[in-house]
């Protein structure tokens, strides 16, 4: 399947010539020695380092690996396999993944694409791409914003966001006719014990359905998980969320011990464009 790179200068498409991505204006990116590219000009980006650090990746990582959101993984999976009949897929599908940060949930959901298949993942957090490269290295990783997408236009039958900020012109733009968008966020009780001894008044979180102009929502699922609260998956836990930033750090000890359970409370919503 054919890369579906832009340049993100002039939106002109990027072809691979031995190490870098090229397009007929001479714009040229290099593909960093872990494997992915970096398609994120200096006037797209917010501060010198954007998005997470690394040690909030490599906590993401540790935690998401120690298997506490496998039921979260295997719902998507599910819920993606159950659409796979509505894709022309005999060459296969494209899969973009918005804010993939160190690459779980792009791996696992990619497992489940039909032969043939080609999956994307791209986060503006360059520690993130460096870790997803190196251990994904069959996927395609790009540094870039989510509000200026380095895509071609109608080139994905599927784009997934777990938590991340993004466009959703963009998301449209690269949609397919008939593609579809999962998205995970938080539902009211997420993380709720954590509030409750970090804040006087700790707020739920909406239940309310996002809508986009140009997506149709099709589909709610909601899933709620509990986590045994010990002092390193919590310390894991609040390293990766800016929740961490209430808490320092030898005190997340004596935080932890003051927590029963932990509850994980998430929205999987799906949505359809049927623009052209």
């Amino acid at each position: 399947m054919a890369s579906c790179y832009q340049c993100p200068l002039c939106q002109q498409p990027l072809v691979l010539t031995e190490r870098s991505w090229r397009c007929d204006k001479r714009h040229s990116f290099d593909v960093a020695r872990e494997g992915y590219v970096n398609l994120l000009p200096v006037q797209q980006k917010n501060s010198l380092d954007p998005g997470d650090s690394k040690d909030m990746l490599q906590a993401r990582r540790a935690f998401l690996e120690a298997g506490h959101y496998a039921p979260l993984v295997q719902a998507l999976q599910q819920l993606v396999a159950d659409q796979l009949p509505k894709f022309e897929s005999g060459n296969g599908i494209r899969l973009l993944d918005i804010g993939a940060g160190e690459g779980y949930y792009t791996k696992h959901i990619s497992s489940v694409l039909p032969a043939g298949s080609d999956s994307y993942g791209m986060d503006i957090a360059k520690a993130g791409m460096k870790l997803a490269a190196k251990r994904y290295s069959e996927l395609n990783w790009a540094v870039a914003s989510a509000y200026q997408l380095p895509y071609w236009s109608n080139s994905f039958d599927l784009i997934m966001r777990v938590y991340a900020p993004s466009d959703a012109d963009e998301i449209a733009r690269c949609l397919k006719p008939g593609g579809q968008l999962f998205t995970v966020t938080p539902a009211p009780k997420h993380l709720f014990e954590f509030k409750q001894a970090l804040y006087a008044e700790p707020q739920l979180h909406s239940d309310v359905v996002t809508q986009y102009p140009q997506l149709r929502h099709e589909q709610r699922e909601r899933l709620t998980l509990t986590i045994a609260p010990d002092s390193s998956t919590c310390q894991q836990l609040l390293t990766m969320t800016p929740l961490g930033w209430k808490v320092p750090a030898n005190a997340t000890e004596r935080f932890s011990d003051k927590l029963e359970s932990l509850t994980a409370d998430f929205f999987i919503d799906r949505y359809l464009f049927e623009g052209s």
